[in-house]
């Protein structure tokens, strides 16, 4: 099993920028589909992107296309998240996860315990 620890949220003006880290213990982070997702005040949860085992396809909702990226780093078992270009409708709890199946349906089994982004107007 892998267990998952964000970093990295934060107070920050609409267009500014952050990078969420998402560190998991274990010998099995390539094993694993990462994805990360997010939930506003109010709101249900919603997934963000997600990246492959090796990091060579992502996926993204498309509201964060061509703003956020996600990238992973399987020698430092770490997955990342970089916010650009942040509005203040991206401020939420946000939360990676991790699966070893691909695909929209993927009932993600392991999830951190969040970190919070706020965008300031």
């Amino acid at each position: 099993q892998v267990q998952l620890v964000e970093s990295g949220g934060g107070l920050v003006q609409t267009g500014g920028s952050l990078r969420l880290s998402c560190a998991a213990s274990g010998r099995t982070f390539s094993s694993f589909v990462m994805a990360w997702f997010r939930q506003a005040p109010g709101k249900e949860r919603e997934f963000v992107a997600r990246i492959s085992w090796g990091g060579s396809s992502t996926y993204y909702t498309d509201s964060v296309k061509g703003r956020f990226a996600i990238s992973r780093d399987n020698a430092k078992n770490t997955v990342y998240l970089q916010l650009n270009s942040l509005k203040a409708e991206d401020t939420a709890v946000y939360y990676c996860a991790a699966d070893p199946n691909w695909g929209s349906r993927v009932s993600y089994d392991v999830w951190g315990q969040g970190t919070q982004v706020t965008v300031s107007s």
